[in-house]
């Protein structure tokens, strides 16, 4: 099983660790595209302030956060499950799993980035701003820019199994699963039960307790069938819709009391 993870706009500081080794990053078939987002990104952000933060989207009270956009080569650094945070993250808790949930989580959660294209959550990184809607003067929009790179390495580490897809739009817009990766593949909304409208706080708690669930139960459903099998094992309220033509993937509903 592969999950897709969004970010977190929110980041823990970096570490104390060593400073970033792009070789040892995971998905190698990216380290020609994330070096050119990162050479960009600092350039960018040790030349004109106000060029970058209109760039990021940070408004004047976030100005630190392009300092530290400057330094991403030389801060320490810690894994990625670490760095990101956020409602989706604190739901997941990976630090709280344990030992036998870590190993699954390492083989099986990708959190795709603006900066790093997509990376493993053991993977060592240093905190960083650069989201997915960013367009960068020289290497365009970074959801079309990732595209390429991603179709020729993401199918690879899908594997043969199941691809639970939790992000949002923006990082969806990096890599669609096409073909046969696309016919087992599920992806997620969470809806609130009564009116079956689209939650928004709770959607990212909802999906970081569904990976923590799977991963803490062992469960490992080979294709989106035996996931909705799964989570209704594990206590959650799904409705599944099967694709309707060929090579599109599943689509579930998590229905939920809570809509905060």
């Amino acid at each position: 099983m592969l999950v897709l993870l969004p970010p977190s706009e929110g980041k823990a500081a970096s570490g104390r660790g060593a400073p970033l080794k792009p070789q040892a990053l995971s998905l190698p078939g990216l380290a020609e595209a994330r070096e050119a987002v990162l050479t960009e990104l600092v350039e960018l952000c040790a030349g004109d302030e106000d060029k970058a933060r209109e760039v990021l989207g940070l408004s004047q009270g976030l100005r630190g956060e392009v300092a530290k956009n400057v330094e991403l080569r030389t801060a320490g650094t810690r894994p990625a499950g670490e760095i990101y945070t956020g409602v989706l993250y604190d739901a997941l808790d990976p630090a709280s799993l344990d030992p036998a949930a870590k190993r699954r989580a390492a083989r099986s959660l990708l959190v795709f980035s603006g900066l790093w294209g997509a990376v493993r959550v053991t993977d060592r990184i240093p905190s960083y701003r650069c989201s997915m809607g960013v367009r960068l003067p020289g290497l365009g929009a970074l959801g079309a820019y990732w595209r390429t790179p991603m179709a020729s390495v993401l199918p690879e580490a899908a594997g043969g199994g199941l691809v639970l897809d939790l992000r949002s739009a923006a990082y969806a817009a990096a890599w669609k699963p096409k073909g046969e990766v696309a016919a087992r593949t599920a992806t997620v909304r969470v809806l609130h039960a009564p009116t079956r409208k689209v939650v928004s706080h709770f959607n990212k708690a909802t999906k970081g307790r569904i990976v923590r669930s799977l991963l803490t139960a062992g469960t490992a459903p080979e294709d989106p069938a035996s996931l909705v099998e799964a989570l209704r094992d594990l206590g959650y309220v799904v409705e599944a819709q099967a694709p309707e033509r060929a090579g599109t993937p599943w689509a579930l509903d998590v229905l939920v009391d809570e809509v905060h």
